[in-house]
Order: C-alpha cells, then sequence, then structure tokens
C-alpha cells in the first residue's frame, strides 16, 4: 500500500469512528429537561407532603427543575393514569400512597394495567395509622374499646376519609381481627372526619399519625394505639396495638414513587438512588419523624415486592369485608 493511499484509508478509518461516535455523543445527559411529579390529590394532604419534601431535594441533587402537578380526582385513578399515558424519557413520575395498591381490587376495570404500565421506583415512607377515639367515648384505651363493642354489637361508629381508603381497610381489618362489629361512616376526607370525631358523632377513628399528632396532644382527642410493631417516636407515649395484645395487627399508609413502565432502566434505578439518599438524609429523617412517618428508600426491586404484598394483604381485607367503591 502506497504512502497515499495508507494516508487516506486512515483517514476513512477515523471518519468511521467519529461517525459511529456521533450518536452516543448527542444523546443529552439525563435530566435533560423539568421534571414533573404527579400527585393524584389535591394540595396540603399526606401525599402532596411527601412529593414536595421529595421535589426539593430532586432539585438540589439534580440541579433540575422539578415541579409537583396535582390531579386529584376517583381515588389516585385520574392522576396515575395521567403517568401511565405520560412520555417515558425520565421526565414524568407520580407519588401514589395505599389506595394505589388497593385499587387493584377495588376497581376491576382501571383505565391502566399496573404490572405493564407503571414501574415501581423507591419508598419514600410509611406513616402507621393511629388510632383516635372522642374523649367522651365510654372507653379510654383499645381494650376497653373493644370488650365494649363485643357487648354492644352496632353501638361504635367509626370514620374514614372514604370507602377503600387507608383508614377505611385498616378499621375492617381492626373488626376482623377483634371480632367485633362496629358501624363504617364514611367521609369526603379526613379533616370531616376528625370533626365529627372531635364533635362525637363518631367514636372511633383511624388516621395517617401526621394528622392525629397534634390533636391527640392538645386534648382534643384520645389516641389509644398505633398499628405497627413500633411506636412513633413523635408520639412515644401511644402504645402499639401489639403491645396491647392484638397480635399481627398493622395498618399504614404509604408514599411511594412510580414511573411509566418504558421509561429506561438506568434512570428508574438513579432516582430511586436519589430518592433514598433525600429520605435517609439526616434532615428529612427528623423531619419524616415529626409527620410520625418512618423513612423508606431502597431498590426499585424492593418497592415492586412491598405494593405487591401489599396488594395482597388489602385484597383479602376488601372482600372478607365486602367493601364497596363509592
Amino acid at each position: 500500500m502506497t504512502l497515499i493511499s495508507r494516508r487516506t484509508f486512515q483517514r476513512g478509518l477515523a471518519a468511521g469512528a467519529a461517525a459511529v461516535a456521533l450518536p452516543s455523543l448527542a444523546q443529552p445527559a439525563w435530566p435533560n429537561k423539568p421534571i414533573r411529579i404527579i400527585v393524584p390529590y389535591t394540595p396540603g394532604g399526606f401525599t402532596d407532603n411527601m412529593a414536595r419534601i421529595v421535589q426539593i431535594g430532586l432539585q438540589n441533587r439534580l440541579q433540575q427543575t422539578v415541579t409537583v402537578d396535582n390531579k386529584p380526582g376517583a381515588n389516585s385513578i385520574i392522576g396515575v393514569d395521567a403517568l401511565a399515558k405520560a412520555p417515558a424519557d425520565g421526565s414524568t413520575f407520580a407519588v401514589v400512597i395505599a389506595a394505589y395498591a388497593a385499587n387493584t381490587t377495588l376497581y376491576p376495570k382501571l383505565p391502566y394495567d399496573p404490572r405493564k404500565d407503571l414501574a415501581g421506583m423507591a419508598l419514600i415512607g410509611v406513616s402507621p395509622l393511629l388510632a383516635a377515639v372522642n374523649n367522651d367515648a365510654p372507653f379510654k384505651t383499645a381494650r376497653e374499646m373493644v370488650d365494649y363493642a363485643r357487648r354492644y354489637p352496632g353501638k361504635v361508629s367509626f370514620g374514614s376519609s372514604g370507602n377503600g381508603s387507608a383508614a377505611h381497610l385498616t378499621s375492617e381489618l381492626f373488626k376482623a381481627i377483634t371480632r367485633t362489629y362496629m358501624v363504617h361512616i364514611p367521609y369526603r376526607g379526613a379533616a370531616p372526619a376528625l370533626t365529627d370525631l372531635i364533635g362525637g358523632q363518631i367514636q372511633l377513628f383511624f388516621d395517617a399519625a401526621s394528622g392525629l399528632i397534634q390533636p391527640g396532644k392538645q386534648g382534643r382527642v384520645r389516641l389509644i394505639g398505633v398499628s405497627h410493631d413500633k411506636r412513633l417516636p413523635a408520639a412515644p407515649e401511644v402504645p402499639t396495638f401489639i403491645e396491647q395484645g392484638f397480635a399481627g395487627f398493622m395498618g399504614s399508609t404509604w408514599a411511594g414513587m412510580l414511573a411509566p413502565a418504558a421509561t429506561p432502566k438506568e434512570i428508574v434505578r438513579r432516582m430511586a438512588d436519589e430518592v433514598t439518599r433525600i429520605v435517609r438524609s439526616d434532615e428529612t429523617h427528623a423531619r419524616l419523624d415529626g409527620m410520625g412517618t418512618f423513612a423508606g428508600g431502597g431498590t426499585p426491586e424492593e418497592f415492586d415486592a412491598f405494593v405487591s404484598a401489599e396488594t395482597a394483604k388489602w385484597a383479602k381485607v376488601i372482600k372478607d369485608a365486602g367493601v364497596k367503591p363509592d
């Protein structure tokens, strides 16, 4: 090969290599545009608060704009469906709670398939439910309440934030474990249920700790138990139901993040890592403790396993109790 032809050949190789390299070099690093977090509930509630904790942390860590988009309605179905139909480019995620797992059983004809259209990413936190009773109720402890409910079936009424909510299903589980008959009064949200609990229209209400700790400390309601296997740092004086002899009784709401199913796995895993670092940081950990919430974190596989277990657990409660959506 002559010197000229050799040089020509080498230039051709270099040009070919550059052409092959160009597509990968042209791929912008993620995140290359603002990130949207869909919250399928109204602003100000547990889900919204958990999403905004993650929002602030992601903005600081990723140096990218992160917004929260509230899309309430249909027990979170509207917002989750919006995520399922969003571009799977790593720009859209959603924060869901326990209702997401229950909806699979409550609504047989969902507009999305949780297994095919959505990908689990990371658990943000778990909030055990607190049980509160009216101050004038004829019982002061969980054991006294159960004894009263057994003695007077149907005399104890309990509120919830809606049919199929974590509060409702946890109450139904408590009824099943204690073999009691209590009357369910569904409300459109936790606030009106708490108002009626304080006023004496209902005697019992399970809710996320963040909604009941303050009323309990202010003496407006009496806190009688935590539906978990350990006490809450924010309310250490309230015993767990397990401590009080109700073995295996655990019920909680929780928050976790999802992505559209086709989102690149490396992005899902990176986001899971970022969320884990955020919620397990000393600052966020302390904030979650104050809300009565245990920090989450972990891998997408761990979150998928968690959701599967929650789905199976609440499916049994829903079927045994005959729970129907509104």
